[in-house]
Parts: C-alpha cells; structure tokens; sequence
C-alpha cells in the first residue's frame, strides 16, 4: 500500500515539475501566416484602404508623417517558467498606398530587426525637490487674507 502510494505521488509531482518547464507562448498583434486559412494578401492596384481594413483590421500602426503606409505586426513570445520572455517569430507587413489604392506589400521577418537600446535616464526639472512634510505642511500660513467688504459676505441678501 505504501509503495503505491508513494509511486502515485512521485508521478505526480514529476507530471507537476514537467508542466511547470513547458514553455508558454504569447501571441501579439495580428497574425499574418503563410497558412491556407490567412487572408489573401493585398494586391497591388487592386485592392483600396476599405478592402485592405476589412480583411487585416485596423493597422498596428501607420505612417507618421504622412498616411500612405499602414503596418500591421505580429510577435510571438516564448517564455518558462519565470525566466525573461524572449521573441520567436516576428512578422510585418507594409502596405503602402498611392492615393486610395495599394501600390505596393512588403513582408519582412524577425532577421530584419534591430535591436534598440532605451535610455533609462530622467530629465532632472527645475526647482527644488520637497519633501513630505514641506508638501503637506508647505502651504500653511500662506492662507489668502479677505478683503474687508468682503470679510462679512454670505448668508441671505441685506435690504437696501
């Protein structure tokens, strides 16, 4: 019986520690895939803005300074257990339009991205930095003083 028991729970906690490993994926952005169900891709002189954002949706993001290109991104994240995630897949997809029609697609994968190093530093502001109790106590005192016609107001209007 002890013995049963305890392989019972031994395969338990193996089955238990093999999950916790497996790695999780995240999927981000629209999925553009190679597959047989995935959208036909935007032709060229064809296809307009409305047909391109009734078949792919709302862009991920579009051109900054002028509207004629929408880009529409997918990401795939791995990740176990608690180790930092890291990228697998990444795709982009470039619609570039002249006027109202596509003129032209551009695919591009996770080889063509750059990795980008973010500035963690903070603009300093002007000033002197408070502390809590000058915050809270800072602007006692300082009260504005009425002026004397006005010290008596309020209450139901005088008969004149």
């Amino acid at each position: 019986m002890r013995r049963g028991l305890l392989s019972i729970s031994t395969a338990m906690t193996a089955a238990a520690v093999a999950t916790a490993c497996a790695p999780v994926q995240r999927y981000n952005g629209y999925p553009i895939e190679a597959a047989a169900t995935a959208p036909a891709a935007p032709q060229v002189g064809v296809d307009t803005r409305d047909t391109v954002r009734s078949r792919f949706g709302t862009p991920s993001t579009t051109a900054v300074l002028e509207q004629n290109a929408w880009y529409y991104v997918s990401e795939v994240q791995s990740q176990v257990a608690f180790y930092t995630p890291h990228i697998t897949d990444r795709r982009v997809m470039v619609v570039r339009f002249d006027g109202d029609t596509v003129s032209a697609v551009e695919n591009y994968g996770i080889e063509r991205g750059r990795l980008i190093s973010y500035d963690t530093h903070a603009t300093p502001t002007r000033g002197r930095e408070l502390g809590i109790l000058e915050q809270l106590l800072g602007n006692v005192g300082n009260g504005a003083v009425m002026p004397p016609d006005q010290q008596n107001q309020g209450g139901r209007p005088r008969n004149r």
